[in-house]
């Protein structure tokens, strides 16, 4: 039974040479799903605070929907949902694209955490203080140089603590990537709780494995919010 878990334990924490290990699938979903997620809510965010109503509706909708459906049924949606169009299998990119569980998982991910980085943010722009940005118009600055100078750097400093929930959460979330056959670290855990029938430890090192990458995300953040936000905690 122990060499078994050994051998199983492998596909976790490190690559044979040949597949990615289940920490490296779930770190990969995470940072690619955050990443892109985050560079979108930030156009995303000043469009949603904009007083032009078609311009703030749309991203209104695109948010209600996203965080008012479970990340659940949207992957689902995407994996096997899509595919089941008659559009998406007659067009080649579309076809390869929504074959791939990895991709589908990605997408659904990305758009999930992109809606709630775009309220976040979004929130945090609605509070900058009014001086700030009439102090900038005094100046003459435009309305571009003023997000990009004042508006946007203040609003990003001000989300960072409700953003890095939503990191966490996001860690959390890949957990659902099993579903579309991705091998994540629960995918592996449970594949490793089949052959075993040991599911106290495999999905305790599991457990154990996302308690770990938390712990990395959050000292992280620490450091950025004492970095960015000394002002405010002194």
């Amino acid at each position: 039974m122990i060499e078994i878990l050994q051998q199983y334990w492998q596909s976790l924490l490190w690559s044979d040479g040949y597949r990615f290990t289940g920490v490296a699938v779930t770190l990969w979903l995470l940072i690619s799903s955050v990443v892109m997620g985050g560079l979108l809510a930030i156009p995303m965010a000043v469009a949603r605070v904009s007083s032009i109503t078609w311009v703030r509706f749309p991203v209104w909708l695109y948010t209600y929907i996203f965080r008012g459906t479970p990340l659940y049924v949207q992957l689902l949606v995407f994996y096997s949902g899509m595919y089941s169009l008659e559009i998406v299998r007659g067009t080649d990119f579309l076809n390869a694209f929504f074959r791939s569980g990895l991709n589908c998982t990605i997408l659904a991910l990305t758009l999930n955490t992109c809606a709630y980085t775009t309220e976040i943010f979004a929130g945090a722009i609605r509070a900058v203080p009014h001086g700030e940005i009439e102090a900038g118009s005094a100046y003459g600055f435009s309305r571009f140089k003023m997000y990009r100078c004042i508006i946007l750097p203040s609003a990003l400093r001000t989300a960072l603590p409700a953003y890095s929930n939503e990191v966490i959460l996001m860690l959390h979330s890949t957990a659902l990537a099993f579903t579309a056959t991705v091998p994540d670290l629960l995918k592996i855990a449970r594949d490793i709780n089949a052959a075993t029938y040991q599911p106290f430890y495999a999905f305790g090192i599991a457990a154990v494995l996302y308690l770990a990458i938390s712990y990395v995300l959050i000292s992280l953040f620490r450091k950025a919010e004492k970095r960015w936000m000394a002002h405010v905690n002194h």
